[in-house]
């Protein structure tokens, strides 16, 4: 056996190697052991392999990562395209539908436009066939009220009339019929003038009581004969200033002028002219009868 100092163990493939520089004494295995070169060969190998592990595991992180920088820079390319392209859509549909909001505005605008244009429109022409019925209106009237040369000629002998007598409505169209004009010429006539029948009879009242003597029942009924009515007669004889006695005086006096009568037939005739009977037997009384 060699017996070698500062022993070291070399192990390469399933061998133990003893190296030592300062004895012969050798370790007997029963494992072949390697020769010193075979070791320095495999441990060489063996440290290639591992940096070749190394730089392959190193290369493989590097083309990794640069795939994963890669993978991520196309991601974000590829969402901040998508962003964009999203973006632009958007855009887009904001704009047309800013668009169409515009032209929906201008196509509202312009119809309302139109509909106002048109109402005015219709409105001028209603105002104006209104305008044209008032006037062709008033043409009429105006003709109807100047009447036929006939209607005109009975207005002008009405006026006549009533500017120095007095008459009622119907009294007047008599008159005028009288006259020779037709009825409805004369009722066309005293239409036409302007006239206020209620002092009419009260001027037919006083004219009256101006030359004949009257009870005030009686001259009533004497302009209701005349065709006053009986509210436009009893105002007249209310107007008046009459003293009803002295009427029934001068009303003995006609009939006693002209007549016979007894105390009591006297009586009773003013009293059926109307005269109160207290005013009757005064007119007689003054009579001496």
């Amino acid at each position: 056996m060699l017996v070698w100092k500062s022993k070291k163990v070399l192990s390469a493939a399933g061998l133990i190697v003893l190296l030592s520089g300062c004895s012969q004494e050798t370790l007997k295995v029963d494992k072949p052991v390697l020769e010193v070169a075979e070791v320095d060969a495999a441990e060489t190998e063996k440290a290639e392999a591992e940096e070749k592990a190394k730089a392959e595991a190193e290369e493989k992180a590097k083309a990794e990562a640069e795939e994963k920088a890669k993978a991520e820079v196309e991601e974000k390319a590829k969402a901040e395209a998508e962003e964009k392209a999203k973006a632009e859509v958007e855009e887009k549909a904001k704009a047309e539908a800013e668009e169409k909001a515009k032209a929906e505005a201008e196509a509202k605008a312009k119809a309302e436009a139109e509909e106002k244009a048109k109402a005015e429109e219709e409105e001028k022409a209603k105002a104006e066939a209104k305008a044209k019925a008032e006037a062709e209106a008033a043409e009429r009237q105006a003709a109807e009220n100047a009447g036929s040369a006939s209607q005109q000629q009975a207005v002008g002998m009405a006026e006549d009339y009533i500017s120095y007598t007095a008459f009622s409505k119907s009294g007047l169209i008599e008159q005028l019929v009288f006259e020779g004009f037709s009825n409805a010429d004369a009722t066309f006539a005293v239409e036409k003038i302007n006239v206020n029948w209620s002092e009419q009879a009260v001027k037919s009242a006083e004219d009256y009581i101006s030359y004949t003597p009257f009870s005030k029942s009686g001259l009533v009924e004497q302009l209701e004969f005349e065709g006053f009515s009986n509210g436009d007669s009893t105002n007249a004889v209310g107007k008046i200033s009459v003293d009803w006695s002295e009427q029934a005086l001068l009303a003995a006096e006609d009939y006693i002028a002209y007549t016979s009568f007894s105390r009591s037939g006297l009586i009773e005739q003013l009293e059926f002219e109307g005269h109160s009977k207290a005013d009757a037997t005064n007119a007689v009384n003054v009579l001496g009868l």
